[in-house]
C-alpha cells in the first residue's frame, strides 16, 4: 500500500502542501496493492466520523503505484506508476515490457473521479514530487541497443506514439558501469489542456533525490566509489539542467542532502583503504565543492542526518553505539563539529521537534526500537534527555526505512509510529499495531496507548492487517491497513469506527 501524508525531502514547514491537500478535502485517498493484477485508488469520506465511508474505487490492471498527488484545491488527482507487460502464456514471472504513466483526474465530486489526461512513456517510474500546481516526476530506461538499433524512449500522449529523438537527449561526459535516459516531466495538474514538458538526460543509475522548491538534485553512483549530482532547475513548465558536480562517497538517502542559501549540502560514506570514512560537502550552485568536513567517526557508517538551516545533525553508528553529531555549516567554506554524544544502540532517523530538540528512531543495544529525544540547545553538549524503548523478544518499525509512517505534531503533543513486537511465551506470536505518545520538553516520551488491526491470533502473521499509516482529522486519529482503516478518538483512543477495505 501506498500513502502520500508527507514532505518526501523532510524540509521544515508549518503544514506541507500534500498534508494540506488531505486535511482539507475531510477524506483521505490512498492506493492498494494486493497483487500484480490488480491495484486500487480509494477515496474515502472520513469526516465527520459519523458519514464514513468509501465513495469509489478507481482499479488498475497490472501496476505497481509510484506516487499520488491531490491539488490545493482537492479538486485534481495525480496518480503515478509503472504498467507492466508479462508474457500472453507460461508463468508470469519475468517482464517484457514496462511503462511509466501519469493519469489526471477531476475528482471536484469524490464519488465520480473523471480522468482528464493521461502521459505514458517508457521506462520505470524513480520519484516525483509536486510544487504548486506542477507534479514532477523522473522516469529511467536503460540505454542499450537490439539489432543495431538504438532504443530511445517513446512517448504516449492522447493516442498517438512518438518517441524521443536522439537529438533531443542532452548528455553528460560521465563514467559509468551502465547508462539510463532520466527524462525529467512537468505536469501541470490543474491544467489538463497544457502539454507536459520535459528533458531526457543520458546519465547513469540513478540513487536518489533531493527536492527544494526550485531545483530537483538527483544523485548517481560513479566510479571510484563517488556520487555524481546533478541540478535541475524547475519553475512550473520550465526544466533547465543546469550544473554538474562530484563528491567522494555515497549518501545514504535523500535526508543526507539539502539545499539552504544557494548552498548544496551531502554527507556520504566512502571505503578508504578498507575502512568506512564519513565527510559532508557544501557546494555552491555550480556544485562545485566551496567547503568540506572530513573522515567525521572513522570506521563508522552514517545511520541518519537532518540538515536545519545552518546546522546539520548527524548520527554515525559502530557495534551497539551511536554517536550523534551537532555540525556547524553557516560558514559553507568550512564545516565544524561543535559538539557530539554517544548513546547505546543507532538512529536511523531524524526529526526536528523545535529549533533546539531533535527525536530520533532508531534500535536500542537490545535490537528493540528505540525513540530518542535531543537537547542541542548546547552545541558543544547535545543530551539525550529521554528515551523509550519497545519491549519484547525483538521489534520493528517501518520509520527505519520509511519516513512518511511517522506522525508527530507538536501543538499535540502527539507521536505515532507503526510497531511489530514478536514475543516468546507461551508461543511464539507477534503484535502488530500503532504505538501512540505523548512527548513534551517537561514529561519526555510517555505512551498513551495502543491501536491494531489484529482481529485474533489468526491474523498475527497477516501483514495485510499491519498498520502501515496514521493521520489525524482534528480530534480524530486514523490508522490505515490493507484491510481496514480505524477511527480512533484522539483524546482517549476509543475506537469510534472501522472501515473495511475490499
Amino acid at each position: 500500500m501506498l500513502f502520500e501524508f508527507a514532505d518526501e525531502d523532510g524540509r521544515v514547514f508549518t503544514n506541507s502542501i500534500l498534508l494540506c491537500a488531505w486535511i482539507v478535502a475531510r477524506a483521505i485517498i490512498f492506493s492498494d496493492k494486493y497483487s500484480r493484477a490488480r491495484a486500487n485508488v480509494l477515496i474515502l469520506k472520513v469526516y465527520p466520523t459519523k458519514e464514513a465511508k468509501i465513495l469509489s474505487q478507481i482499479t488498475f490492471n497490472d501496476t505497481s503505484f509510484g506516487g499520488i498527488f491531490v491539488s490545493r484545491d482537492s479538486n485534481r488527482l495525480v496518480v503515478l506508476g509503472c504498467k507492466y507487460k508479462f508474457p500472453e502464456f507460461g508463468y508470469r514471472t519475468f517482464i517484457i515490457d514496462v511503462k511509466t504513466f501519469a493519469d489526471v483526474y477531476d475528482i471536484s465530486n469524490k464519488s465520480k473521479p473523471a480522468l482528464l489526461a493521461n502521459f505514458t512513456m517508457t521506462g520505470s517510474y524513480f520519484n516525483s514530487r509536486m510544487i504548486d500546481d506542477y507534479v514532477y516526476f523522473v522516469i529511467s530506461q536503460p540505454s542499450y541497443v537490439i539489432y543495431d538499433t538504438v532504443i530511445l524512449p517513446k512517448i504516449y500522449l492522447n493516442g498517438e506514439r512518438k518517441e524521443i529523438g536522439a537529438t533531443e537527449v542532452l548528455y553528460s561526459d560521465t563514467s559509468d558501469n551502465y547508462f539510463l535516459y532520466s527524462t525529467v516531466v512537468a505536469l501541470n495538474m490543474q491544467n489538463a489542456t497544457e502539454q507536459p514538458t520535459r528533458k531526457t538526460i543520458m546519465l547513469g543509475g540513478t540513487s536518489s533525490m533531493y527536492v527544494s522548491l526550485n531545483n530537483i538534485y538527483i544523485t548517481f553512483p560513479a566510479l571510484y566509489g563517488n556520487t555524481t549530482i546533478y541540478r535541475i532547475r524547475v519553475e512550473n513548465s520550465t526544466i533547465s539542467p543546469e550544473a554538474k558536480g562530484e563528491v567522494p562517497g555515497h549518501e545514504l538517502n535523500q535526508f543526507l542532502m539539502d539545499e539552504y542559501n544557494n548552498y548544496f549540502r551531502i554527507a556520504t560514506t566512502k571505503w578508504v583503504n578498507g575502512t568506512t570514512q564519513n565527510n559532508l560537502y557544501v557546494l555552491n550552485m555550480n556544485l562545485s565543492i566551496a567547503g568540506s568536513l572530513e573522515n567525521i567517526a572513522p570506521s563508522e557508517t552514517i545511520d541518519s542526518a537532518r540538515f536545519i538551516e545552518n546546522r546539520c545533525y548527524l548520527a554515525t553508528s559502530i557495534v551497539r553505539k551511536d554517536p550523534f553529531f551537532v555540525i556547524d555549516v553557516e560558514d559553507a567554506t568550512e564545516p565544524k563539529i561543535l559538539g557530539y554524544l554517544k548513546i547505546p544502540g543507532f538512529t536511523r532517523y531524524l526529526h526536528p521537534y523545535d529549533g533546539s530538540h531533535i527525536i530520533g528512531v532508531g534500535r536500542d543495544e537490545n535490537n528493540s526500537v528505540k525513540i530518542s529525544f535531543f537537547d542541542v540547545s548546547n552545541v558543544s553538549a547535545p543530551v539525550e534527555i529521554d528515551m523509550y524503548s519497545v519491549t519484547g523478544v525483538w521489534s520493528d518499525t517501518p520509520v527505519l526505512t520509511e519516513h512518511k509512517a511517522f506522525l508527530f505534531d507538536k501543538s499535540k503533543d502527539l507521536l505515532a509510529i507503526p510497531v511489530s513486537i514478536y514475543y516468546n511465551g507461551d508461543k511464539y506470536w507477534q503484535w502488530q499495531g500503532l504505538y501512540v505518545f505523548n512527548i513534551t520538553l517537561s514529561h519526555g516520551i510517555i505512551l498513551r496507548g495502543n491501536i491494531t488491526h489484529q482481529e485474533n491470533g489468526d491474523t498475527y502473521w497477516d501483514s495485510t492487517y499491519w498498520v502501515k499509516r496514521a493521520l489525524y482529522i482534528e480530534n480524530m486519529l486514523y490508522t490505515v491497513s490493507d484491510k481496514k482503516i480505524k477511527i480512533n478518538s484522539l483524546e482517549d483512543l476509543v475506537e469510534i469506527k472501522e472501515i473495511s477495505i475490499p
